[in-house]
Formats: C-alpha cells, structure tokens, sequence
C-alpha cells in the first residue's frame, strides 16, 4: 500500500498541486567603463537588496521589448541596445504582498546602455550602481545570477 500511495502522489496528485514557474525577463544592462565592462544593479523596493530590472511580460511586446521596458522603468536606461536573445536564466523566490511565494524562472537580456535618465517612473523607490561583473556577482543573492554576472 504504501508504494501505491508514493506512486500516486509522485505521477499524479503532486504535479496537479505543484504549481509552475513563472516566467519573467530581466535586464543585465552593461557599459564599457576604462577598466571593462560595468553592471548596473539597482536595489529591489521591498527589501533593498541588489537585483537586475526585471518583471513580467508585458502584451503588445516581445520579452526583449519587456526587458528593455522594466529597465527605463526601473533603472533610467534610455536608448540601450539589446540582445534578442536570452544570454542565461536563473531562478528565485518571488514574495508578493500578503506573503504568498512563487518560483520565478527569469530570462535575461544584455542591454548595452545608451543613455542613463535622472528622472524615471521608479527613480524615488530605487538606488542604481555602476560596479564589475565580479562585484555584481558578490551584490546579488541568487547564484545563478551569479555565475552569469561572473561569466559576463
């Protein structure tokens, strides 16, 4: 009996109860600085730890196009150019108002920036930084994100 219950929970009831990832899109926005490449991070609303603009799709745009969106909403980045191609995922807990939690399997984007506004939507509830890829791997929490920045 007890086999019969692992197996029914395994193949069949936990899969409907497991709920999927979510699917968001980040933007690794970089500029060549004198001494390389510079990543820009910004920090998150709730918690002010260090992340990549990111969010979720958004209709009428391509996730590249969302991408780019969350980083002029996010972060200022105005006429950045950016890969139509993810360069890596990673994963996190998602925290939503109430508590809720949700895994989020994010796609990112390099955005070569072009031009940094003063003045942007979130530019009162955000703080950015210009640092190394090696620096931005120690900034950030997920450790894939990590490798990516280290990789960059």
């Amino acid at each position: 009996m007890t086999h019969f219950m692992q197996t029914a929970w395994s193949e069949f009831l936990g899969p409907l109860f497991r709920r999927p990832k979510r699917l968001q899109v980040a933007a690794l926005c970089y500029r060549r600085g004198k001494a390389g490449k510079e990543i820009l991070l910004i920090t998150s609303r709730d918690t002010g730890r260090w992340i990549l603009p990111k969010g979720w799709p958004i209709d009428g745009l391509d996730e590249p196009g969302a991408a780019l969106q969350e980083a002029w909403e996010e972060a200022g980045v105005r006429g950045g150019r950016i890969a139509k191609a993810p360069i890596g995922t990673f994963e996190y807990q998602k925290r939503f108002d109430g508590g809720a939690e949700a895994t989020c399997r994010t796609q990112v984007y390099s955005v070569e920036v072009g031009t940094l506004a003063r003045d942007f939507p979130e530019r009162e509830e955000r703080k950015r930084k210009w640092v190394s890829p090696a620096r931005a791997a120690e900034m950030v929490d997920e450790p894939e994100l990590q490798d990516m920045l280290r990789d960059f």
